[in-house]
């Protein structure tokens, strides 16, 4: 079997496929997780707003999925409170019941109990909050990760279990056999330089929000499967929200729920939906969207946060599966896969979430495809790599270099560390350090360090606001 793209989808099926027993390879054509996968919300949630939208079926697989991550990944995965504030008579009784169905089908996998808090204790759990008209709140439990380094442990299971993943190794066009099928792909290592072909009984698509680019170089025909939209981050100081819960708005003026999260020291707000005409390695925030998040942000924080206050923006890009009309919000996240007349597997949608469900999916898919032997999921209960993340910031760039895949300043600053999703201006002053650590394991001249640091410099203005 061989996967196209290196974010959740994809390296999930490859811990999927290798863990059944499958031959795997995985190619990416930049790094692991470089797109919408190390750009997420940070939550492992069922989704409350699928809930309003009497989605039940997908509340419930995320709400156990949810609690498989963290039966399966307990180093990567931790519980958050979320309060909802209360301003009107009626939010109480009316979200306090919502949640307590929440609770209710999540079930055995449930992450605590949701209650309904007096004014004070609403104020207790968020200290921060603007207390003008607060009657009080109501919390419920869901989890929290960081995407890009479950994404790293999720590499490092597959390779245990016999995957084969490269990234920097573009797919540049497809074989196929007498049937005119696709059975395998045209590669260009672009550490090496090496143009290679791999033979597959199957090639499976999962690009993300890509998806539908890589079924053009298959076939130039291929309709559109993919709706992108953009959601955007603001990345604040932990002064904006100082304790231990989230912040989270059910209703914003743009139709999406708002949340207002903890996350490394920091405190994470977002997001926007944003259609988009066609799907960019590197989206750029736009004004609304910057105006948007800080207008309703003001709406609930004591002190409202200003442009200044911003200490990274990131963007990412939901790979959202859907034809007609706007509004893109009131799309669901529930997967799709589809086969093109190529024989070439695609699957899309979805979130992180529920990334171990798409993956069961889709290997099931892929082995009927490809004739495989029937061999059976593992997942449910395979636990997830994992060793100690304490070591000191050198010593984290030496072993993205030799133990993660790291290639670039980028890598080791955007997704192996992330100091560039939470302080962009302080990611630029690491830079050169990163850089000579990295030349020194990788064996890289002066030169190629200059160009990282200029490279790496000139990337993070994207994230910076002034």
């Amino acid at each position: 079997m061989v996967i196209v793209g290196g974010g959740a989808t994809g390296m999930g099926m490859a811990v999927d496929a290798a863990s059944r027993g499958y031959e795997v390879l995985l190619l990416e054509r930049s790094d692991f997780g470089k797109g919408t996968s190390s750009r997420s919300t940070k939550l492992v949630h069922g989704g409350v707003r699928y809930l309003e939208q009497g989605n039940l079926a997908l509340v419930m697989e995320a709400l156990r999925e949810r609690g498989l991550l963290r039966q399966n990944a307990p180093h990567l995965v931790n519980d958050l409170a979320f309060v909802v504030p209360n301003y009107d008579w009626w939010e109480a009784p009316f979200y306090g019941l919502g949640l307590k169905l929440y609770d209710l089908l999540a079930g055995k996998y449930g992450f605590g109990e949701s209650q309904i808090l007096t004014r004070e204790e609403t104020l207790e759990r968020l200290p921060t909050i603007k207390t003008e008209g607060l009657r009080g709140g109501v919390v419920y439990f869901d989890g929290q990760f960081d995407d890009a380094r479950l994404l790293i442990h999720l590499a490092m299971t597959a390779a245990e279990h016999g995957a084969t993943l490269l990234n920097y190794a573009p797919v540049t066009g497809f074989s196929r056999g007498a049937d005119s099928f696709v059975d395998g792909v045209l590669a260009h290592d672009a550490e090496s330089g090496v143009e290679f072909h791999a033979k597959a009984r199957v090639v499976v698509n999962a690009t993300g929000a890509f998806a539908d680019d890589v079924r053009r170089l298959a076939d130039p025909s291929a309709a559109p499967l993919l709706k992108p939209s953009q959601g955007i981050h603001l990345v604040f100081d932990r002064s904006f929200l100082p304790g231990d819960s989230a912040i989270m708005v059910p209703h914003t003026s743009d139709g999406r729920v708002m949340f207002a999260i903890p996350w490394l020291g920091h405190t994470l707000v977002g997001t926007t939906d944003t259609p988009l005409s066609a799907a960019v390695p590197e989206p750029m925030p736009q004004q609304q969207e910057i105006d948007f998040l800080l207008e309703t942000a003001a709406q609930y924080l004591h002190h409202a946060p200003s442009r200044a206050d911003v200490l990274s923006v990131f963007v990412g890009i939901r790979p959202l599966v859907g034809a007609g009309g706007a509004n893109t919000a009131a799309l669901s996240r529930d997967h799709t896969i589809h086969i093109d007349s190529t024989g070439m597997l695609t699957i899309a949608g979805g979130k992180w979430t529920t990334y171990r469900r798409m993956a069961e999916d889709g290997v099931n898919q892929a082995a009927t495809l490809g004739r495989l032997p029937d061999l059976s999921c593992k997942t449910q209960d395979l636990k997830i790599h994992a060793y100690s993340d304490d070591a000191e910031w050198a010593g984290k760039i030496a072993r993205a270099a030799n133990l993660e895949m790291a290639r670039t300043v980028e890598d080791c600053l955007a997704r192996r560390t992330r100091t560039l999703f939470l302080n962009a201006r302080e990611a630029v002053e690491m830079a050169p350090r990163a850089a000579a650590i990295l030349a020194q394991e990788l064996g890289r001249d002066a030169a190629w360090q200059q160009e990282q640091v200029r490279a790496f410099t000139e990337l993070a203005r994207q994230y910076q606001l002034s």
